[in-house]
C-alpha cells in the first residue's frame, strides 16, 4: 500500500502520530506501507525520538515540495527559519492580505504546488513497483488530489482518510472565501469523496456529515494510543529531569497538564479565574498548585494567569519530545482539553482525547457537552466536560479533583512514587490502542482487495 502524507518524522506534533502509527503495526496483519512525504516540509517543531517507530523495513520515499509560506514569512515579518504553525494563516481570524491569498490563491492549501510533480513521479514509481492499494491522508487536503489522480489513472483501489474535515472544518469559514473560490473548494471535496473507493473518518459527527455528501461507504477509525508509548515512562527518572529543567519541585503538587497546541480560541478564560478564587480562599491550594503545559500555549493562556495572581504556579516547558509528554499526562492529577470555541467542536474527537484517556489521569475538557468528545466522555468514565461559560460546574470540578489530590497524597505519604501510585492503562482505552485500530484499517483494506 502506498500512503500518501504530508506528515512524518522528525515532524513532531500530532498530524504525525496516526500514519506513524498504522505504518507500525500495519504489517502485524498483512499490510506493507510505503510512505510518501516531503523532503523538506514546513512544520512547526521536530521531534527525532519518533524514529523509534519506524522499522528499518519500512520504505519511505522522500521528494522535494515548493510552498508559498517563504512569502507569508516576508509579509508576516517573521524570519526566513522561522516555524509556521500547520494551517497557521489559515487559522488567523483577524482577516487581511494573507488570509485572503490563502484562501483564494492556494486551493485547496498551500500544499497544491506538490500534485502534479507527485503524480508524474509516482506514476513512473508505481508502475515499476506496483501496490494493492491507495492511501491518502488529510490535512492537507492537496494529499488527496494527488491519490485521485492516480486511481484515475492506474486504476489502483484508493481510500481517502480524513483525519479532519474539509469544507466543514473550523477555520474554512474563515477564509475570505470568493463565490468562485468556496466553489473549487467543493467542487474539489465532492470530486475525492465520490471517487474514493472508501472514505475513513475520526469522529461520529464526520461520518454522519459525509454520509450526507456522498455514496462512497464511509468508516470510522477514531485516532488512539500506542501501549508501548505507555511502557517506556518511569516516573522517577522524569521527576528528576523535570526538577532539572523547569526548577521546580513537583513533588506532592497538585498538578494540572495540558499538552499540544492550546489557542487563544480554546483558551478556558473561565477555568482560570475559578483557579484564582480558589487560590485567594484557600492558601493550601495556592501553595499546591502547579499548572504545567507543553508545546505552543498561546500568550492570552499566560496573560490571564497573571491577572489572577497565578504567574508562579505555572511553566510552560515548550515542545517536547513525544514520550515526555505522555509521562507528564500519567503523572497528572488533572488533565486539561479544551475544545476550540466553534460550533464546528461538536465534531472534534482529537486524537489527544485518547491518550489522556490512556493515561488513567482525570480528564477536565471544555467544549459542548452535546458533542463527540462529551460523548466519548461520559463512555469512558473518564472525568468531567464543561461549557466554557458554566462557573458553577468548572469551580466543582476543580474542588473534586484537589480533594481527591490531598486524600491519595495522606494515603501515599510514605511512597516514592510522585503524588499516587502509577497508573495502568484504563480499560477503557484498550478499544483505541494503535494495534487494534491497525487490524480495522486492514480489514478494510482486505475488502477493498477482494
Amino acid at each position: 500500500m502506498l500512503v500518501i502524507t504530508y506528515y512524518w518524522p522528525p515532524a513532531g506534533g500530532s498530524g504525525v502520530q496516526r500514519w506513524l502509527k498504522f505504518a507500525k503495526y500495519l504489517p502485524q496483519f498483512g499490510w506493507q506501507p510505503v510512505i510518501y512525504t516531503p523532503l523538506n516540509p514546513e512544520v512547526n517543531s521536530e521531534d527525532v525520538s519518533l524514529a523509534k517507530d519506524i522499522s528499518p523495513d519500512l520504505e519511505v520515499i522522500k521528494r522535494n515540495i515548493l510552498e508559498p509560506y517563504a512569502i507569508y514569512k516576508i509579509l508576516s515579518g517573521k524570519k526566513k527559519n522561522a516555524k509556521i504553525q500547520a494551517n497557521a494563516v489559515a487559522q488567523n481570524n483577524s482577516g487581511g492580505i494573507s488570509v485572503f491569498i490563502r484562501g483564494n490563491f492556494f486551493i485547496p492549501d498551500p500544499r497544491v504546488w506538490w500534485v502534479k510533480p507527485s503524480v508524474k513521479f509516482l506514476k513512473k514509481y508505481l508502475t515499476d513497483n506496483p501496490v494493492d492499494a491507495i492511501i491518502s491522508t488529510g490535512p492537507p487536503q492537496s494529499m488527496h488530489l494527488i491519490a485521485k489522480k492516480l486511481h484515475a489513472e492506474l486504476n489502483i483501489p484508493w481510500i481517502a482518510d480524513f483525519r479532519d474535515p474539509w469544507t466543514q472544518i473550523f477555520y474554512f469559514k474563515h477564509l475570505n472565501l470568493t463565490k468562485c473560490a468556496r466553489k473549487k473548494h467543493k467542487k474539489l471535496e465532492q470530486g475525492v469523496i465520490d471517487e474514493a473507493d472508501k472514505i475513513v473518518v475520526v469522529s461520529p459527527q464526520m461520518k454522519e456529515d459525509f454520509s450526507l455528501m456522498t455514496k462512497t461507504p464511509i468508516s470510522l477509525i477514531t485516532n488512539g494510543f500506542d501501549p508501548d508509548d505507555f511502557k517506556s515512562n518511569n516516573s522517577d527518572k522524569m521527576e528528576k529531569e523535570v526538577a532539572l529543567k523547569i526548577d521546580v519541585s513537583t513533588k506532592n503538587k497538585f498538578t494540572i497538564v495540558h499538552t499540544g497546541l492550546l489557542t487563544d480560541a480554546a483558551n478556558p478564560d473561565l477555568f482560570w479565574r475559578e483557579l484564582g478564587a480558589k487560590a485567594v480562599e484557600e492558601s493550601d491550594f495556592k501553595r499546591d498548585f502547579l499548572f504545567v503545559t507543553m508545546g505552543q500555549t498561546d500568550v492570552s493562556v499566560t496573560k490571564e494567569m497573571e491577572e489572577v495572581n497565578l504567574k508562579e504556579n505555572i511553566v510552560d516547558l515548550g515542545y517536547v519530545p513525544h514520550l515526555e509528554a505522555i509521562a507528564w499526562q500519567k503523572r497528572a492529577d488533572l488533565l486539561l482539553l479544551p475544545l476550540r470555541k466553534e460550533k464546528e467542536a461538536k465534531a472534534i474527537l482529537t486524537g489527544k482525547f485518547f491518550e489522556y484517556l490512556a493515561s488513567g489521569s482525570k480528564i477536565l475538557a471544555f467544549g459542548p457537552r452535546n458533542s463527540n468528545l462529551g460523548d466519548a466522555m461520559r463512555e469512558t468514565q473518564c472525568g468531567t466536560i464543561c461549557e466554557y461559560e458554566n462557573g458553577g460546574s468548572i469551580r466543582k470540578a476543580i474542588d473534586a479533583a484537589y480533594e481527591y489530590f490531598k486524600k491519595t497524597a495522606a494515603a501515599n505519604s510514605g511512597a516514592t512514587e510522585i503524588n499516587s501510585p502509577a497508573k495502568s492503562i484504563s480499560s477503557a482505552a484498550q478499544q483505541y490502542s494503535r494495534p487494534a485500530l491497525a487490524r480495522q484499517f486492514a480489514e478494510l483494506l482486505n475488502e477493498l482487495k477482494k
